[in-house]
């Protein structure tokens, strides 16, 4: 395995940390530790590494965990608790791990580990999610991504074909004669042909007819009609063009946005990623605006590297003096489904929390992962000084 993998996930409960070396999965009762260990995954601590801090608050207190090294190297698989599941398959053999069997761990050791599935619990209806690194809430992972299996459609049985049963066909009677008569008459072989056969000719075979010898040429076809003259706009006066009739809902002009078509993109480049509408526009207290038009990452110093090429975040950069502001803080987003039309802020799993305080609400924490509906004049504070106030685009 390597640092560049691409997970696939189907969410559910569990929360799970996908860092450059290790993968770390913790039960959904161990969202503050989640909190504590997304900084130390997500800046490449290594297995070993990751393995002490998730036990040093002692085994007894963590009912359940999965714990996966996926930088270069053997594959490591550590996993704990009631319906924690890991299956690994290999170029030779497909090996499961199960935690429910033993009261401390499960670890498991392989090379050349071509397939890695764990399940944790029952995840929500939908389809599977890709992500390189990042915080969220799963039932399962796989690596490479999941694909369903496609199920094989029989093939159609054709009806035998009635056919209806031949004559006999009496067969010729045989000329005793000819079989009386000796080898008296000799049979003279035919003779060769000398000069080839003429090709037959492709052209159609004239018609006869009793009463004419020869059939007549078709008569020539009609000429053509004559081309119409080409069209000329006619020429309006100065003054009509300014006070015509007007029914109130033509557009003069250019063409507004929704006539306008979508430009092919450069052959053998990404496509371009995809830009809406805004729906919110962020007033940060550092003195930037952005629009939010697309995924927006805050943080202090934020990346992008579980997205695709057609799916680019703007990355938005804040001063943390104190260092209470992580890498990448917050997600906020164009809402869909219920939230269409508005914008959407998830906690990616900060250090220190995000607090969020909407009009006429109370301020609340922040869920790592939890995505929540902003509403125009809500206040996002970061820490360290730092607030985001929303507002209408």
């Amino acid at each position: 395995m390597s640092d560049d993998s691409v997970w696939s996930y189907r969410p559910g409960d569990w929360l799970a940390i996908f860092g450059a070396a290790t993968t770390l999965l913790l039960p959904a009762s161990e969202k503050a530790r989640a909190a504590q260990l997304w900084d130390l995954v997500d800046g490449g601590a290594g297995f070993d590494q990751t393995l002490d801090w998730v036990l040093a608050p002692g085994l007894s207190v963590l009912p359940a965990f999965v714990l996966i090294a996926t930088d270069e190297g053997p594959t490591k698989v550590i996993v704990r608790g009631q319906g924690v599941r890991a299956t690994l398959t290999t170029e030779a053999e497909t090996v499961v791990l199960d935690g429910s069997t033993v009261t401390t761990w499960v670890e498991r050791t392989l090379d050349r580990v071509t397939a890695l599935s764990v399940e944790v619990g029952d995840g929500v209806d939908g389809p599977d999610h890709l992500i390189r690194g990042g915080l969220v809430r799963v039932a399962r992972i796989d690596l490479p991504p999941y694909s369903p299996p496609v199920e094989e459609q029989p093939e159609p049985v054709l009806p035998p074909l009635d056919r209806p049963d031949a004559d006999p066909v009496d067969a010729d009677p045989v000329d005793d004669e000819s079989e009386e008569s000796g080898p008296e008459e000799a049979v003279e072989p035919p003779e060769l042909l000398t000069e080839p056969m003429p090709l037959p000719i492709s052209e159609p075979s004239p018609v006869w007819d009793d009463d004419a010898a020869t059939v007549p040429p078709p008569p020539p076809p009609p000429p053509a009609p004559p081309l119409p003259p080409p069209y000329v706009p006619p020429v309006l006066p100065p003054g009509d063009l300014a006070g015509g009739d007007h029914d109130g809902m033509t557009q003069a002009g250019e063409s507004s946005d929704e006539f306008a078509h979508p430009q092919p993109g450069i052959p053998g480049q990404p496509p371009a990623p995809s830009v809406t509408r805004p729906v919110a526009k962020l007033v940060i207290s550092s003195g930037e605006t952005v629009a939010v038009d697309r995924v927006v990452l805050i943080g202090r110093a934020p990346e992008a590297r579980r997205f695709t090429a057609t799916e680019q975040p703007r990355l938005v950069t804040v001063p943390s003096p104190l260092h209470e502001i992580s890498s990448t803080h917050v997600e906020v987003r164009p809402g869909t489904g219920a939230d269409h039309g508005s914008a959407v802020v998830t906690d990616m799993g900060s250090t220190n929390g995000t607090v969020l305080a909407q009009p006429g609400l109370g301020p609340e924490d922040l869920k790592p992962g939890i995505a929540v509906q902003l509403i125009p004049g809500a206040v996002i504070n970061l820490g360290d000084g730092v607030t985001i106030q929303v507002t209408n685009p």
